[in-house]
């Protein structure tokens, strides 16, 4: 890397740009034992260096904390030993995953004898940009690359000594391999201009996607001169229906809300049909559980700890112990609920009747729809898909986690024997 781009973030992001379409070359074709090498290599690198990158993800942690960060984000933020173990652990299920490269998605053949396939491709050099989440350069290095496309990471300054930590770790199983060491860079500056140079770099980054609060969501989208694959806020819903189990909706109501407070897949708002027994055991269970509940007036009658609910909280996107709880008229009311203030992200149902869940899976117009489930399934790991990039919300070319299929397009491939067209 020259002085220059050392020193100016859009030529830095250039030259790592350049390097990394270099190095999309080579992943193109690489074999798909190559590929999982590397993964796997990099894996046992991080149980190697555990103890290393512990001691900077507290220091990363020290310093959020004296930032006076939120809870969700220092939770987003810490690495465990379990934790790491986990994302070792992402990493060799992601290299034990059926490539998709090369995978023929349908053929046909025409009138004239022309022979028509569509062949799985990588989308070739894929910007990530994130915040706190030191996990998600392993996740996104790792399905990125394992689906033949080059990374650029940028993540947050706040967890910049773990995501050093973990690439270097990346870097070693690319090397083990035989690989480019550009299929995964890592942005080596916390300069936001380096964000707005990935936005801008159209030409050598071919797809942006953000993970991160709602403020870096809208600024990517608004600024971003490269195609971006994203969501923007998870406000998720849990539907306990008249005809629920009353124990299940208990149990599925507080892991979807209470398991971990600061995911994208987490409950952040309740609604309960009137119909329903006894909803104040479930009311009870959350704010016993540490939850604070802000509730419709109807709710606050039930639970006298509950607080009412402004017009703000029905969109807002807690990440923490906080639900908003709506009594409705049946499963239509729910559902009108859902559209005006949801965000396409998870929404869930309990019901033990099948044709009400039908409904509800069929009209919802979320990513993910749940029956009898908690929201908090919405991983891409729990989906089988070894790990994720992250949950796509929008309708175009990937939807809900978004692995190693969603990471790449398709092309046309023709064979003749000779046809001209008329």
């Amino acid at each position: 890397m020259t002085d220059e781009a050392a020193r100016d973030p859009a030529a830095l992001i250039a030259t790592m740009g350049q390097h990394a379409r270099a190095a999309a070359t080579v992943l193109a074709t690489a074999p798909t034992h190559a590929k999982a090498a590397a993964l796997n290599a990099a894996a046992t690198a991080m149980r190697d260096d555990r103890a290393q990158i512990l001691a900077a993800n507290r220091d990363d942690v020290a310093r959020a904390q004296a930032a006076q960060l939120s809870g969700a984000m220092l939770d987003r933020l810490t690495l465990t030993p379990a934790r790491i173990e986990g994302v070792a652990t992402g990493l060799e299920a992601v290299a034990a995953l059926p490539d998709p490269v090369g995978t023929i998605i349908d053929r046909s053949e025409r009138p004239n004898g022309l022979r028509l396939s569509r062949v799985r491709v990588p989308l070739g050099v894929v910007g990530i940009i994130y915040e706190s989440r030191p996990n998600v350069t392993a996740d996104a290095g790792a399905l990125a690359m394992m689906a033949g496309n080059a990374v650029i990471l940028r993540g947050g300054s706040e967890a910049s000594a773990s995501n050093r930590a973990l690439h270097a770790c990346l870097l070693r199983g690319l090397e083990a391999a035989g690989l480019p060491a550009a299929a995964i860079q890592l942005v080596p500056t916390t300069d936001r201009a380096a964000v707005g140079a990935m936005l801008a770099a159209a030409g050598l980054i071919d797809i942006i996607i953000p993970r991160g609060g709602k403020g870096l969501v809208e600024r990517v989208q608004a600024d971003a001169r490269v195609p971006v694959l994203a969501h923007l806020d998870g406000i998720n819903h849990l539907y306990v229906d008249r005809a629920a189990d009353p124990e299940m909706a208990r149990a599925i109501a507080l892991n979807a809300k209470l398991r971990r407070t600061g995911v994208c897949g987490a409950t952040e708002t309740l609604l309960i049909d009137r119909a329903f027994a006894n909803p104040r055991p479930i009311l009870s269970a959350l704010i016993d559980g540490g939850c604070a509940l802000r509730g419709t007036p109807d709710v606050c009658a039930l639970e006298p700890r509950a607080v009412p609910a402004t017009a703000e909280d029905w969109g807002t996107e807690y990440l923490d112990a906080i639900l908003s709880v709506a009594l409705v008229d049946g499963v239509e009311d729910a559902m009108r609920h859902i559209a005006a203030h949801g965000s396409h992200h998870t929404d869930a149902i309990v019901t033990e009747d099948a044709a009400t869940a039908e409904r509800f899976l069929a009209e919802v117009d979320s990513a993910i729809v749940a029956w009898n489930a908690s929201t908090q399934f919405a991983d891409g790991g729990e989906f089988g898909l070894g790990a994720e990039i992250g949950i796509a919300t929008g309708r175009l070319h990937a939807r809900g986690p978004v692995a190693l299929e969603g990471l790449t397009t398709y092309k046309w491939q023709v064979r003749g024997n000779g046809q001209t067209r008329a």
